[in-house]
């Protein structure tokens, strides 16, 4: 299953209450997209933070691997995991005018 994860920055954090955490955070990072848990990974544009597509057996299992990160361990950041599927509407840019 194909997921977006956005990271929630939580009450009181502050890139100083982040950053000594940041060190185990990229190495734990680095594991989990060795492992294949983590396929990509992007620099949010809208604020501080990160998106990630993430690739788990079910919702709770990323749910689960997400709480392992060290900045949601701290308690600074949650996740926003949303499920995603194959776009489906493709057929409806070929189909007949008249079908």
């Amino acid at each position: 299953m194909k997921l977006l994860c956005l990271d929630i920055p939580q009450p009181g954090a502050t890139m100083e209450r982040y950053q000594p955490h940041m060190a185990d955070e990229v190495r734990h990072t680095w594991q989990a997209y060795k492992s294949g848990i983590v396929r990509d990974i992007y620099f949010r544009q809208d604020r501080p933070g990160v998106a990630i597509i993430a690739e788990c057996d079910s919702i709770e299992a990323a749910r689960q691997a997400l709480r392992e990160f060290p900045l949601a361990k701290a308690g600074l950041i949650d996740w926003d995991v949303i499920p995603l599927g194959p776009f489906l509407n493709w057929e409806a840019l070929f189909a007949s005018a008249n079908a």
